[in-house]
């Protein structure tokens, strides 16, 4: 130990849980990280008054006791960010999860450094011309077989000058350097503060969507690239299963699973299914362009606090490469509990339910991490946050869920009664809403499908005059209702049950294309108007009910995933067949 770090020494007076105090430590800095007693415990400086600080340890703290030496380590938590990444799990530390034993052991080390990723080496392929003048953002080399997508190696942030060595075609580690700019020595791999945004030079203002392969999603609560989403509901509503959806289906080119909280049964679901599922985009498994982070609900509780911002920066780090990335954290209302914790350990003035007063502002700083922007080195690339809400009894007025509105442009509120009626996805369209609908409408009017928001419209008001009349139903009796009144309620049954509805587990059914959800929207809207103008006609509203319509509800399972066509196909025989009613 030098002369200087012996100075700033300190000692633990107090340890609660993952509080603990020292003292004597002198030139500490908030988020300083500490490596607390024997056993090096990782632990982060949250509070300080004069030579007494508070911090929030990471690690399991049983045995640590007062006297133990507390060692600052003038960094803050960072992850080692390099090849490597895709398909391999990793702690709310970075710290891979695939060579460590069955139960953590507390003399993990607090390095996000692990022996089995150091050993390995890496082919550094040269992308640039030494003796130019690089910037921050430039690509330097590209490292292959590092995962499904391309592995980018770039000028770091705040980086720039005359490339005057740059490593040839070779085997290299990820500490190894690969260039001199400006005589900085460059890395193949990069430690990134998980609590700072990484920098990019400006963001996008258009909106673009995200497809998701869900219908309910994409065709009437969509959500842009770059944009947040959280989707709120209660025990049994189906939020693990939509969001491993989101995450096998989507078109985005990376994908990062934040399991914060959750039961590790369920990491073992999503780590077997992406592990199985083969992908569209590239031939191999999905898991090979997806990034795990989990710190599951038998892990340390204020790892949870950090897995949600490592997520967020192994997403930045692969958006500054000219990727799309979705972000799923699951959930953040077990990350919001661990604050609570936290925050009452500490004695702090509870606010609403308990939270912390800075509950909100936590929120954002995780949210605003979100958005479609030009990198450093020139490149649209996007972050899009997707995060699940767990509020206790289904309660949506609790203020985890009600601080996440504030913050995301799409809201998709999973409803119970729905979940319990086995129609998945439950969202709820009374409860959910899309604030980048209407220029996602002109951005499709502009991409070859001009009928989009209209679509959107109609089925909107649909659903609403179809829950209306059904409470009415209800009251009086179906048999009551004018025969107009009567092909609104066939027409809700007809697009929640033949549209909405989706078979997670079926081949054709479990993801949807842009064009095939179009065509099955098309094909009940058409339904219904035709049924409408046979009421006009005369033509009793018995009649039309008893009409086989159960090939349009079987149309999305039988039809491919991609199949448009068919669809399209089978709305013309429907039709023609309801006309012979006349």
């Amino acid at each position: 130990m030098d002369p200087v770090t012996a100075r700033r020494v300190g000692t633990v007076v107090r340890v609660s849980g993952p509080l603990v105090e020292i003292e004597g430590v002198e030139g500490l800095s908030m988020l300083e990280l500490i490596a607390v007693g024997p056993r090096r415990i990782s632990a982060e400086a949250v509070a300080i008054a004069g030579n007494r600080a508070t911090l929030q340890a990471y690690e399991y703290t049983g045995g640590l006791k007062a006297g133990d030496v507390a060692v600052p380590t003038r960094d803050e938590l960072a992850g080692l960010m390099g090849p490597g990444l895709l398909g391999h799990v990793f702690d709310g530390l970075m710290r891979p999860l695939s060579s460590a034993p069955m139960w953590l052991t507390p003399e993990r080390s607090g390095s996000a450094e692990d022996p089995a990723v150091l050993a390995r080496d890496w082919t550094f392929q040269p992308a640039a011309v030494p003796g130019t003048t690089v910037s921050a953002g430039q690509v330097l080399g590209t490292v292959p077989n590092s995962g499904a997508v391309e592995h980018r190696v770039l000028v770091p942030a705040g980086v720039s000058g005359e490339l005057s060595w740059l490593a040839p075609e070779s085997r290299v580690h990820v500490l190894d350097t690969v260039a001199v700019i400006g005589g900085r020595e460059v890395e193949l791999a990069e430690r990134c503060p998980v609590r700072r945004p990484r920098p990019f030079q400006s963001r996008h203002s258009g909106t673009v969507p995200l497809h998701t392969g869900q219908r309910v999603l994409d065709l009437i609560f969509p959500v842009a690239r770059g944009a947040a989403a959280a989707v709120p509901g209660g025990f049994g509503t189906g939020k693990t299963l939509l969001l491993q959806q989101i995450a096998k289906w989507s078109d985005a080119d990376v994908i990062v699973y934040v399991g914060c909280g959750e039961r590790g049964n369920e990491m073992a679901d999503v780590l077997d299914g992406l592990s199985q599922l083969e992908d569209g985009r590239t031939g191999g498994k999905l898991i090979e362009r997806t990034v795990i982070i989990a710190n599951t609900s038998n892990m340390p509780m204020m790892a949870r606090e950090a897995s949600i911002f490592t997520g967020i920066t192994v997403a930045e780090y692969y958006r500054d490469m000219g990727y799309d990335v979705v972000v799923i954290a699951d959930s953040t209302s077990r990350w919001a509990e661990a604050l609570r914790e936290f925050a009452n350990r500490n004695g702090d003035l509870p606010a609403e339910e308990g939270y912390p007063a800075n509950l909100a502002s936590e929120l954002a700083s995780f949210y605003e991490r979100a958005g479609r922007v030009t990198t450093l080195g020139g490149m649209t690339a996007s972050v899009t946050v997707i995060g699940a809400v767990s509020p206790p009894g289904g309660d949506m007025t609790e203020p985890v869920t009600t601080d996440s509105q504030r913050f995301v442009r799409s809201l998709w509120t999973l409803d119970r009664d729905l979940a319990y009626s086995r129609h998945y996805p439950a969202v709820s369209w009374t409860g959910s809403f899309a604030r980048d609908a209407e220029a996602l409408g002109s951005w499709h009017a502009a991409n070859g499908d001009p009928g989009w928001a209209e679509r959107r419209a109609r089925a909107a008001a649909l659903l609403a005059e179809s829950d209306r009349l059904a409470e009415l139903a209800e009251i009086i009796g179906t048999s009551s209702l004018p025969g107009h009144e009567r092909m609104v309620l066939l027409g809700g049954r007809l697009l929640r049950d033949g549209v909405l509805m989706q078979n997670a587990l079926s081949v054709n059914d479990g993801f949807c294309s842009a064009d095939k959800g179009a065509a099955l929207l098309d094909l009940v809207l058409d339904v219904v108007d035709s049924c409408q103008r046979l009421v006009e006609g005369g033509v009793a509203a018995t009649t039309i009910e008893q009409a086989d319509l159960g090939r349009v509800l079987r149309a999305r399972e039988e039809t491919g995933p991609s199949d448009a066509a068919a669809v399209q196909a089978l709305s013309g025989e429907v039709l023609k067949a309801l006309e012979a009613l006349q």
